[in-house]
């Protein structure tokens, strides 16, 4: 087998592959096997009719586009060992000469893991995670936002104020043309909780049921939807509904209905949760300031396109799934949005070169300190994963299915990568944060 290379932009290698007809007679053999199999060829059972006949019976040109399928597979990853080429996506394939009598010769046109001039971990510095402290007021406002999921309400006659909730229908205009999105029925909100750009709850302070109004308010000048940022709009509401909010007390009894013990029970358990969730993003911090150091550090070749659009597309998806949790619609937001699905691309690129970049720079660090996933890790990892969907009730009848993908030799190699991951992180942190 021949191979001659051709470097090309961007991390990417031409290989001109050429085997001669001695090498390619082994797959002459196998594709006049699998073409017997499926034609039937009188005289022969079922893959057993020699070569000289199935081409006879099938044409020439047909056996030999199946050997060079075949060809191809069997040589294609030889030669990228042989040259100890690490890839990054599926080679592009393109046959370039198959005739009878001729070597075969194609062409695989491959995206190379570009090379990583890793920096010296001496010359980065992180501080450690600052101490976590929760305040007196921190937990006042989660115990606030629980009475609110408690709350009760109830239809009243009478005139709105503050600290009711409304049932309305409104639309928005701006240069009285109705604006995307601005528009609903029986919209629910409690008044005075800023739900609204402002003074739009203010407006609603004194009205009854069946009551209409039109009012004109300044969209805030640094708001979400940047072409409605400072203009002014109009507003027609209609009230169709009052609501008294009754909040319950805040005693034993709210703890209990939580779920634990009494109020006392309920307090620290918030606090507890509320330093975990504090520590984590802390953790978080010093992670992501650790990975940014150590990529402004470090040189990277170019990198390959396909690895930037295949990070854009997971992102699109995270994007397209956190909508979808949200109730919304997709195409919907982007219409609010005034986007398309390849604006969006283009607005994750720095983050998606960012991603890139971080999965890159660990696993050059993890090869350079030889960092590997044992036996004992991953089986730990493989039932950790596992006792997780045991204990979620939406699993219980696919876990004979998820039990088998889990122990997948491809789910294998996926959670050997996320424990080389993590503890290339951990080592990072031990050996660059709390250094003097």
């Amino acid at each position: 087998m021949k191979i001659e290379k051709k470097e090309l932009p961007k991390c990417q290698l031409e290989l001109i592959i050429e085997l001669s007809t001695e090498e390619l007679q082994p797959y002459l053999e196998e594709a006049a096997v699998e073409i017997s199999k499926n034609k039937k060829i009188q005289g022969f059972r079922p893959g057993k009719a020699p070569l000289n006949i199935v081409i006879q019976n099938a044409g020439e040109m047909f056996v030999y586009q199946t050997a060079g399928n075949f060809a191809v597979e069997g040589t294609i990853y030889k030669a990228l060992d042989q040259e100890k080429l690490e890839i990054v996506d599926q080679p592009k394939i393109e046959v370039q000469k198959l005739a009878p009598g001729n070597p075969f010769i194609y062409k695989a046109t491959v995206d190379l893991v570009p090379n990583i001039e890793v920096c010296d971990f001496d010359s980065i510095k992180v501080k450690p995670s600052k101490e976590v402290k929760i305040e007196q007021k921190d937990i006042d406002k989660v115990m606030e936002d629980l009475r609110k999921m408690r709350a009760k309400d109830s239809l009243q006659d009478k005139t709105t104020e503050k600290g009711d909730k409304v049932e309305l229908n409104f639309d928005t205009f701006v240069d009285n043309v109705p604006i995307d999105g601005g528009q609903a029925k029986k919209h629910q909100l409690v008044i005075g909780e800023g739900r609204m750009i402002p003074g739009f709850e203010d407006n609603l302070i004194g009205m009854k049921a069946d009551e209409e109004k039109e009012f004109k308010l300044n969209f805030p000048k640094k708001y979400h939807a940047q072409n409605l940022a400072g203009k002014e709009a109009t507003f027609k509401i209609k009230i169709t509904g009052v609501f008294k909010v009754e909040l319950p007390k805040v005693d034993d009894e709210f703890g209990k209905s939580m779920g634990l013990k009494d109020l006392a029970s309920l307090k620290s358990n918030v606090e507890s949760n509320l330093k975990q969730e504090k520590e984590t993003k802390e953790k978080q911090r010093v992670e992501l300031e650790l990975l940014e150091k150590l990529i402004t550090a470090s040189k990277f070749d170019d990198l390959p396109d396909v690895l930037i659009d295949q990070e854009t597309h997971k992102m699109l998806h995270e994007m397209k799934d956190n909508v979808a949790r949200q109730g919304m619609n997709f195409d919907d937001y982007l219409k609010h949005m005034k986007k398309s699905e390849a604006d969006l691309r283009l607005d994750f690129t720095p983050d998606a070169i960012k991603r890139v970049k971080t999965g890159l720079l660990i696993r050059a660090i993890a090869k350079q300190e030889n960092i590997q996933a044992n036996e004992k890790d991953l089986h730990e990892e493989l039932e950790r994963t596992l006792a997780s969907y045991k204990l979620n009730p939406a699993y219980a009848d696919k876990l004979d299915q998820l039990e088998k993908e889990i122990r997948s030799e491809n789910a294998k190699q996926y959670f050997s990568n996320v424990i080389i991951n993590r503890n290339t992180l951990e080592m990072l942190k031990a050996k660059i944060v709390n250094r003097d």
